[in-house]
Parts: structure tokens; sequence; C-alpha cells
């Protein structure tokens, strides 16, 4: 996997995660630039999917194994949209600690990614 990306993903993932949780220490629900957010985090992580993918099809192999790196790969791009979706049903502060904690979680699969790949 790319490092830099990886890198990328994970930080932004908790700046998303700080400025979220911001917006729910202020007693602030999830707004447009919020979602801006989110899908720039989406969006970089849909790349790691694609990089991902095509590292595997070119005959790469993550050292602890192909299954557990796809769906770590997976998880990590499903992280943030989902959280994305029950903050829009939970228009109170509680959205914004939720997509708050999916940042912190999406950091911590990053971490488990690179892991995963390098062994």
């Amino acid at each position: 996997m790319l490092d830099a990306l990886t890198l990328a993903t994970g930080v932004a993932a908790l700046l998303l995660a700080a400025w979220c949780g911001w917006a729910a220490y202020r007693d602030q629900p999830t707004k447009d630039w919020h979602f801006i957010g989110m899908a720039v985090v989406t969006l970089l992580t849909l790349v790691q999917l694609v990089v991902g993918v095509v590292w595997l099809a070119r005959g790469e192999e993550p050292a602890q194994g192909t299954v557990i790196f796809v769906a770590y790969l997976l998880g990590s791009f499903a992280c943030v949209p989902a959280a994305g979706f029950m903050s829009l049903a939970e228009r109170t502060r509680w959205g914004s600690v939720t997509v708050a904690a999916s940042g912190v979680v999406l950091a911590v699969l990053e971490v488990r990614l690179y892991d995963i790949w390098k062994g």
C-alpha cells in the first residue's frame, strides 16, 4: 500500500473527528460543511480501496493475508458514510459524536491496514 495515502487518510480522519467533536462540544448537529469533510475522507478511502485492489490484482500479497486485508479495506471505506447516514437520522449533538467516533475508528483501521500489509 502507499504509505503516504494511508497517512493522509488517517490524518484526514482524525481532523474530521476533531472537527465533529468540536461541534458536539458546542451542542451542534452535523452541518453541510461536515458532510463535505466526510465526502473528502470517503474519497480518500475510495482511492485507497482502488489502489489496494489494483495491487492485489498485480499479484502483490499482504503479509497477514488477503481476506483480512480486503475486509479491512471495505470496512474503512464504509466507516464514515455509515456514520454520516446515522448522523442524518440523529440531528442533535449525538450525530456529531457519531461522526467524530467514526473518524477515530477510521484512523485505527488505517493503522491496522498498514500493519496487515507490511506485516
